[in-house]
């Protein structure tokens, strides 16, 4: 019995000394009292409008997007040694987990795709366009598993990678 007392005893301490304790935050720390602080209401002053011309709509990406495959060219020479090694530096960075170490689709993340992704030195993708390259890089495959990669790799950037792709050639 007089262990019960005790435990009782030591647990009305204990609950008397923590309301102490939040009574004491509660009257001197001020940074603690949320009741007291400024609510956020960003809707309370109206929205800022845009002005005219700076969301893009005839450039960029858009136009991009809008131009026929052979109509797009690339900014430099596709055969220059300096853009195929830089494209061959972003196709490990980008393009290497899917379609492979050797271009041939079977790529860490790509051997679990049914069916795999494209073989880089097949006959289809060599005889494609600069263009349909870029465009397929870029806004991707309606019905196929190669992802948009506009937002992701800039434009110079993905007319290298097909700068080297292109430089692949054929397997034998």
């Amino acid at each position: 019995m007089k262990k019960v007392l005790v435990i009782v005893a030591v647990l009305s301490v204990v609950l008397v000394v923590a309301l102490l304790v939040l009574q004491h935050i509660d009257t001197y720390a001020e940074f603690w009292r949320m009741r007291e602080t400024p609510a956020v209401r960003p809707h309370e002053e109206p929205l800022l409008l845009m002005e005219d011309g700076v969301v893009p709509v005839s450039d960029g990406e858009a136009l991009l997007r809008l131009t026929e495959a052979k109509d797009l060219k690339p900014p430099f020479n596709l055969y220059d040694s300096s853009a195929i090694q830089s494209g061959k530096e972003l196709y490990f960075t980008f393009c290497a987990q899917c379609h492979g170490q050797k271009y041939d689709g079977n790529g860490t993340v790509g051997q679990s795709f049914a069916p795999l992704p494209t073989d880089l030195r097949s006959e289809k993708v060599q005889s494609m366009s600069a263009g349909n390259l870029f465009k397929d890089i870029s806004f991707g495959l309606p019905k196929g598993r190669q992802p948009p990669l506009a937002t992701t790799i800039n434009i110079t950037d993905r007319w290298r990678i097909i700068a080297f792709v292109k430089s692949l050639g054929l397997r034998e």
